[in-house]
């Protein structure tokens, strides 16, 4: 007798966290579009929308954000690399993936001479979780 196909559901919020890194980033929210939380012993940042670009590779989902920006000097992003997770008997799977600190360096005259992106990488490790988000009803708290 043939067994019928296991429903498989995707992730839409992971908690990572590693070398003093937290983050949280959810494919869909609430309020509708994506929302990526950076935190570590110097700042907190909440992006939102367009401030998180996502890109598929042949290794998983590539997300960025911008986390700091200091004119005329440099610019640091954050990127995590989402692996593929198939959730079909829980709603939560321990993963453990790769984030890349960047600081992409600048000057008031265009790039510098050399090399631009210096890269710090960081083991994180965490959940990949299926949650339900229902829009909130217009006029409720």
């Amino acid at each position: 007798m043939a067994q019928a196909p296991s429903s498989s559901k995707q992730p839409n919020f992971y908690d990572l966290s590693g070398d003093g890194i937290h983050i949280t980033y959810a494919t869909t929210t609430f309020e509708g579009p994506p929302v990526f939380i950076y935190h570590d012993a110097s700042q907190t940042k909440k992006l939102t929308d367009k401030q998180i670009q996502s890109v598929d590779t042949e290794a998983g989902t590539l997300v960025s954000v911008t986390i700091n920006v200091i004119p005329d000097l440099a610019t640091t992003s954050f990127s995590v690399l989402i692996p593929r997770v198939s959730l079909s008997t829980s709603d939560t799977a321990n993963i453990t993936t790769y984030g890349i600190t960047t600081l992409h360096k600048t000057t008031f005259f265009g790039p510098r001479q050399g090399q631009n992106d210096v890269y710090s990488v960081h083991q994180l490790q965490g959940t990949a979780e299926w949650r339900v988000f229902a829009a909130a009803k217009p006029g409720s708290p």
